[in-house]
């Protein structure tokens, strides 16, 4: 057991639901359970028809790019959840959430298998997507930046001492606002400007779920970092400031190498000056939430990222996501007593 007054990022593996230290991981984990959705509802054949008659082929290199990714980048994700975050984060709500998290990240790696199933039909080619990190020297880069700054926690068998507090953080940190928070996004601006351009509809239907999913486990991991700023601030000082600016701009320049490959073959209406500016704006926004300045003061170039704008993902759990939801029974109360 834990004692009451314990921090979130002590050693061990706090039972006790009763009273409830973190009402707002369990409210996180309920509204995850309300938001359920299957890759068998998605309809590829519209999809297919487009791949073979309206996309040129530096679309087409597009989108093998991109779905590249999407195959490898999930399971970065997923290892981290496992080896790092539910291992160190000691709250049994906190844990709930993750383990939601943890289905919705197979949810999505079935998703990304399903459209290089569907998008790549030549098996080889398939193959070296499915080995983007080996193959893709751009996807490798940004396979090495999420080593660099979060592969250090993983031989960590609890957090014991203050230096592995502040490894700790900088491992979220990077997986909040780098991984999930840029990477991803940057790879939904793709989609949806597509989408914008009356493509692959089968494409922008998942990633709308997709989507939704990475900006709550966004949320969640800016809560939990928020909720060890206020019971340990002092961790969060100018060296840690330093290093996550540092952390930041590394990301920017490995998602913008992306986009000089994405883009390569000059597909018509996005350029890679606009997918940069957009990459530098939704760092800010990263940067603004961790409680820093903005680096970057940059506007939105993409009006069709507007229904999507990355400013309203602060808010999302305070408002009502009416668009598929299963309901769930029974009410939980928050109260301290028993």
């Amino acid at each position: 057991m834990t004692s009451r007054n314990a921090s979130l990022l002590d050693p061990g593996f706090d039972l006790t639901l009763r009273p409830m230290r973190y009402p707002r991981f369990y409210e996180m984990y309920r509204a995850a359970i309300k938001n359920t959705w299957t890759v068998e509802e998605i309809d590829f054949q519209i999809d297919l028809g487009h791949l073979s008659q309206r996309m040129t082929p530096a679309d087409r290199h597009l989108i093998e790019r991109l779905v590249a990714f999407f195959a490898t980048g999930d399971s970065i994700v997923s290892n981290n959840l496992v080896i790092s975050l539910y291992r160190h984060i000691n709250s049994p709500e906190a844990r709930m959430y993750l383990s939601r998290q943890l289905f919705e990240e197979a949810l999505h790696i079935q998703f990304y298998l399903t459209l290089l199933d569907n998008y790549v039909p030549d098996q080889q080619r398939r193959a070296q997507a499915f080995a983007a990190i080996e193959n893709i020297p751009s996807i490798r880069r940004k396979a090495q930046f999420c080593q660099k700054w979060t592969d250090e926690v993983f031989g960590l068998q609890q957090i014991a001492s203050e230096a592995d507090r502040r490894r700790f953080l900088l491992n979220l940190t990077c997986f909040a606002s780098c991984i999930e928070g840029l990477f991803f996004f940057g790879a939904f601006a793709y989609v949806y400007f597509l989408r914008s351009r009356g493509l692959l509809p089968g494409l922008a239907a998942g990633t709308n779920w997709v989507f939704r999913d990475e900006s709550a486990h966004m949320a969640f991991a800016f809560e939990v970092i928020n909720t060890v700023r206020r019971e340990e601030p002092h961790l969060f000082d100018a060296s840690w400031a330093e290093q996550v600016q540092t952390m930041i701009e590394e990301a920017v320049e490995c998602e913008a190498a992306f986009a000089e490959d994405v883009l390569s073959g000059g597909v018509v209406g996005l350029t890679r000056r606009e997918m940069r500016q957009y990459l530098e704006y939704v760092a800010d926004q990263r940067l603004r939430a961790l409680q820093l300045p903005a680096r970057y003061n940059v506007r939105n170039p993409f009006a069709f990222m507007e229904l999507q704008d990355v400013q309203e993902l602060t808010n999302f759990f305070e408002r009502r996501v009416s668009a598929y939801q299963v309901g769930v029974q029974g009410e939980v109360a928050f109260d301290e007593a028993f």
